[in-house]
């Protein structure tokens, strides 16, 4: 509990962080088509997003490095600030695009701040417990903040996103007021791409389908919504679902990939993907309840392979290569991400809503077959990691879970 206490100053800034920037990108969807936008410029803004997330994971560390955790906090949660509100000044794609870039700076930026201050604060005896608090604390707003779509699309458009401001705004004070004594900067993460390569092909590929499931679904997910009859309270529900099914996932996987070949267990799940997509696809017009039901299974199918494949990556890794080795995984997730919502809206435009779900699945179609291939190449190794849910936060991550994956 004194633990929880001495966290909850950013644990709670996590919260008004996750509830501000979980909602924007859905609410940027519904706003734009309603004002006239195609689905390939809706799609080009969650691609924005994911630009301006690379942008803040990387320049935060030297940003810290130069002013500190808490002024890099404030000029983060600014800039994240001035693109919501911005929002309501001009109607066009092109500036919401830019404004997208600042909301993902913003985003990776804040979480970079975050998890470097717990970073300095836990030991080994509580690293356990405050990752698993900080988990449960994001996920959970994150899952909210779903819900708080249909609320916003509903009300005017300057004070939903006005709204959006003031808990971005808001995250801010808990971090800035805190007691607690602002820690040492830590040294900037090298990123080295190649690493991962080098580790493990299979873990950088499925990396990159994860990112095309994930950012596909979330940035793309209310376009599909709206085309299959879905209303803005009823989009809420479905992206809540989809949260919750990847949320529910993560132990059962955790348990599966730590008792098998976590190749196959990759596999596995790309095929239950497939099938959830057939199912997402064979269910649009049956009903509000079949949409939702086919986007838990989605969830479940798709959330988890990330965290299978950085455990897969790390049981090639050695101790003193594994904080750049989550870096460049994360690089990998955020290429992917940054070409996976316009590719997916676009063709979306020209072949209808199925086709989200069906590009879904030839990435993981391509997946099955390159882990097929990779079997033949390599063993799986005598000694592994353990898994554990890696958080897509920053490139800081690998660092906050420190030992968490020594043999």
């Amino acid at each position: 509990m004194r633990m929880l206490i001495s966290f909850a100053a950013l644990f709670l800034s996590v919260v008004l962080l996750q509830l501000s920037s979980g909602g924007v990108g859905p609410l940027d969807a519904l706003t734009g088509l309603r004002s006239g936008f195609t689905t390939g410029e809706v799609g080009f803004l969650g691609s924005a997003h994911f630009m301006g997330f690379f942008i803040g994971c990387w320049l935060a560390p030297r940003l810290m490095g130069s002013v500190g955790h808490s002024r890099a906090y404030a000029c983060f949660t600014a800039t994240g600030a001035i693109g919501m509100a911005a929002h309501v000044i001009v109607t066009d794609p092109a500036f919401w695009a830019l404004f997208r870039i600042a909301s993902g700076f913003c985003v990776a930026g804040c979480y970079t701040v975050i998890e470097a201050w717990l970073q300095a604060k836990v030991t080994n005896e509580t690293r356990g417990r405050a990752m698993g608090s900080y988990r449960v604390a994001d996920i959970s707003a994150s899952f909210v903040a779903q819900f708080m779509i249909g609320a916003l699309a509903d009300m005017p458009t300057y004070i939903a996103y006005n709204i959006l401001t003031i808990l971005c705004c808001a995250s801010l004070l808990p971090l800035v007021l805190t007691q607690s004594e602002q820690p040492a900067t830590p040294k900037a993460t090298r990123l080295r791409p190649a690493l991962a390569w080098a580790c493990s092909p299979l873990g950088v590929a499925a990396v990159l389908v994860s990112a095309l499931s994930g950012a596909s679904f979330r940035m793309v997910g209310p376009i599909y919504g709206q085309e299959v009859g879905l209303g803005a309270d009823q989009i809420g529900y479905f992206l809540a679902a989809y949260v919750a099914g990847g949320a529910i996932a993560q132990y059962p996987m955790g348990w599966l990939a730590d008792k098998f070949d976590r190749r196959w267990v990759m596999i596995g799940l790309s095929v239950a993907a497939i099938a959830a997509c057939g199912l997402t696809i064979a269910t649009a017009g049956h009903g509000s309840n079949s949409v939702m039901i086919a986007a838990f299974f989605f969830g479940m199918t798709t959330f988890p392979i990330y965290s299978v494949a950085t455990a897969h990556a790390h049981d090639f890794a050695t101790d003193n290569q594994r904080v750049e080795l989550s870096a460049a995984l994360m690089f990998f997730y955020a290429v992917g991400a940054i070409a996976a919502p316009y590719t997916t809206s676009a063709l979306i435009a020209h072949f209808g809503p199925a086709a989200l779900f069906y590009f879904v699945s030839l990435g993981h179609i391509a997946l099955i077959v390159f882990g097929i291939g990779r079997m033949r190449v390599r063993r799986a190794p005598e000694q592994r990691t353990r898994y554990i849910y890696a958080p897509r936060t920053s490139f800081l991550i690998g660092r906050l879970l420190g030992r968490s994956r020594e043999r």
